[in-house]
């Protein structure tokens, strides 16, 4: 089913430099966006869909928001789990909705109502993961594709406990890589000791210091995004 159309395209080499709009853009599977500073195979965090409706409705500047893909779409209303055909080939998994940080009143030189932060509330937009590669051009149509694939949580704390879950018996888990999974910024390693000292002794021990010297194996994230069979993961049905 159509839900819409893909209106912009912007890539950000690097966090240093604003978005760059393009007229196409290379997706790679389980990776992201060719060239974009977000392409990473263990974040759940690759690229960011925004919504036309919400620099409409905040009288936004381009690039606000610093969205991948700008869309005719309400992504406060995307679901996370649901997969999405871009085009003729291209699928994602979208993952949650992108927290409104206080990174964003940075980026909105000359906005006559500070706040944006604020007031934008879930409308900033959806991130998702690739799923299946492929050229993404302006103008390409979005469909939804197939069944949908586990959904994960708005709330970051959900995530943690969710990866830490998933980690595999007699293994642990640093801070860093904890929060890269959980799609968080590595500032909330702070707060991950007494955070998971609350979840009760089930947790006690599962994450770590990158400098600790505890013997156990490390888990790198294998399998946390992704664990169904590669048939699952492309048995969505791609619309010519």
């Amino acid at each position: 089913m159509d839900i819409g159309r893909i209106e912009a395209l912007a890539l950000r080499p690097s966090l240093a430099v604003p978005p760059e709009r393009v007229e196409r853009v290379r997706a790679i599977a389980f990776q992201g966006l060719e060239g974009d500073v977000h392409a990473d195979p263990l974040s759940p965090r690759q690229l960011l869909l925004a919504g036309t409706d919400a620099y409409d409705a905040f009288a936004l500047p381009p690039h606000t928001l610093r969205e991948n893909l700008l869309v005719d779409v309400d992504t406060s209303r995307l679901v996370s789990g649901t997969v999405l055909q871009v085009g003729d080939s291209v699928l994602l998994r979208l993952m949650f909705q992108c927290e409104a940080c206080g990174h964003l009143d940075a980026h909105q030189p000359g906005l006559s109502r500070p706040g944006l932060s604020t007031r934008i509330g879930t409308r900033r937009g959806m991130l998702a993961r690739v799923l299946r590669g492929g050229e993404i051009r302006l103008g390409d149509r979005i469909r939804t594709a197939g069944a949908p694939l586990p959904a994960w949580s708005d709330d970051w704390r959900e995530r943690i406990v969710h990866v830490l879950d998933t980690l595999p018996p007699a293994s642990v888990i640093t801070y860093k890589r904890l929060a890269q999974l959980a799609g968080v910024a590595s500032s909330y390693c702070r707060a991950f000791p007494g955070m998971i000292a609350r979840l009760g002794p089930r947790y006690a021990g599962k994450a770590v210091p990158s400098q600790s010297d505890i013997a156990l194996p490390r888990w790198d994230g294998h399998g946390l995004f992704d664990p169904a069979p590669a048939e699952r993961l492309f048995s969505a049905e791609v619309v010519p």
